[in-house]
């Protein structure tokens, strides 16, 4: 089923264009988005991660040192900002103390290493550390999410009940490992959902039609 996925894309490319994806000036920001994006919107993102901009604060060192109680009020609009903000601080203690602050060290690890460390951190899951991979330090691993599963299932390429590890597999097998193709293909699964594949589908014009 994997021998489909590059057809997919080419259709959904030529629907929807180039998506340049993540939204994010820096890699730490991506990082902080990736993890208040849990649960919520990414307009809401936006709003708590200005909050911090404005502050003069999104960066490690300030974060890292910051109150949780007062990071939680500056993340309030993402919601569970006080779940949110242990997270934080969690993905905060790992990026200080095992790398010094310096992202450019992180990046620098190998994928698996990286990847298992992330993964250590309490409150971030597969998705969550995939997106910190790709989108922050441009390593080539493919992000599932629910539209992903969504769409995938409903096309019977997989099964909806099919693991995280067994649908990352399929894209890790049937496409070239990418750092720009990932990224692209992951941005333009999402749009699909919002516009075509949505919780009632509208299937009537969808460019995945008869796949």
């Amino acid at each position: 089923m994997g021998s489909k996925l590059p057809a997919i894309y080419k259709r959904l490319q030529k629907r929807f264009g180039p998506q340049k994806w993540w939204p994010g000036e820096t890699p730490f920001e991506v990082a902080v988005g990736a993890i208040l994006t849990q649960n919520t919107n990414w307009g809401n993102v936006e709003k708590a991660i200005n909050n911090l901009k404005k502050a003069g604060k999104l960066n490690p060192r300030d974060m890292h040192a910051m109150p949780e109680a007062k990071l939680a009020s500056f993340i309030r609009p993402s919601g569970y900002y006080n779940i949110k903000a242990r997270r934080l601080k969690n993905f905060l203690d790992l990026l200080v103390g095992s790398y010094g602050e310096r992202k450019k060290k992180m990046k620098k690890e190998p994928f698996e290493s990286v990847r298992k460390k992330l993964l250590g951190v309490n409150g971030i899951g597969p998705e969550t550390a995939d997106s910190i991979i790709l989108y922050a330090l441009d390593k080539p691993v493919f992000v599932i999410d629910a539209y992903t599963k969504r769409i995938l299932s409903r096309h019977n390429i997989m099964r909806h009940d099919a693991s995280y590890h067994e649908f990352q597999g399929l894209f890790h097998a049937g496409l070239k490992e990418d750092v720009r193709l990932f990224n692209e293909y992951h941005a333009l699964i999402v749009t699909l959902a919002k516009e075509y594949c949505r919780t009632k589908p509208l299937c009537d014009g969808c460019p995945l039609e008869g796949v």
